[in-house]
């Protein structure tokens, strides 16, 4: 998956907007855009962020451990939720695992670090449901309760409900980072006011400096 080129329906600046912006100055339509609808969050007096990725996608697996060092330095300021992205008429086993391993109560951080590890570094793609079977086994997890639970009613709905939040964010492409049903960012959509072309490092740092700028502005827009 490539990482965000937002191209249509972005907010055409002129040049001189362009060059000055950046990622400490974020403008609307080039480092960030606003939903045209803004989107119900349960998050309360704080500001919910929210992760559209992709198991498969190798920029969601490079920026993940940035992105969970930022959501701990946050602490409870933000409310963090992820949710995995669906592909409109084909089943995605890393998707419907995702979802199982919520429905079971057994998704954490270091669950879904082990799952990215397992496709990126130790190259089982999980693309087929007997690979993911045999993944969750191996981590001690009862394989009988797992695929009962992957092949039921509960988990198709959480498949059709990322259809619909997919639509509702305008996901395209990711990831994708949501600030408060608001605001929408990524690594690539945070350099996009540059003129020079940015590492893949450079580019996460440029997304988390743009996402607490967003935070912030969320949270004085509350109050």
């Amino acid at each position: 998956m490539r990482l965000m080129k937002w191209l249509a329906g972005a907010v055409m600046l002129g040049a001189v907007a362009m060059a000055s912006a950046s990622p400490a100055d974020p403008k609307n339509g080039v480092e960030y855009r606003t939903l045209a609808q803004q989107q119900p969050v349960e998050a309360g007096k704080k500001i919910e962020v929210l992760e559209f990725f992709d198991y498969a996608c190798p920029h969601c697996h490079a920026f993940d451990p940035d992105l969970s060092a930022w959501v701990k330095k946050q602490g409870d300021n933000i409310v963090f939720k992820r949710m995995h992205i669906s592909r409109q008429g084909t089943d995605l086993p890393q998707e419907k695992m995702y979802f199982t391993l919520i429905a079971m109560g057994l998704m954490n951080d270091a669950m879904h670090s082990k799952i990215f590890q397992e496709m990126h570094v130790n190259r089982n793609r999980m693309n087929r449901d007997e690979l993911v079977f045999d993944f969750i086994a191996r981590q001690g997890i009862d394989k009988q309760k797992f695929i009962d639970t992957y092949r039921g009613f509960g988990v198709a709905g959480s498949v059709r409900r990322s259809i619909s939040m997919m639509d509702a964010y305008t996901v395209d492409s990711w990831p994708l980072i949501a600030i408060d049903g608001k605001y929408i960012t990524s690594p690539t959509m945070a350099n996009e006011g540059s003129k020079s072309a940015s590492s893949e490092a450079q580019l996460h740092a440029q997304a988390l400096q743009v996402m607490d700028l967003l935070v912030a502005k969320a949270k004085a827009e509350k109050k």
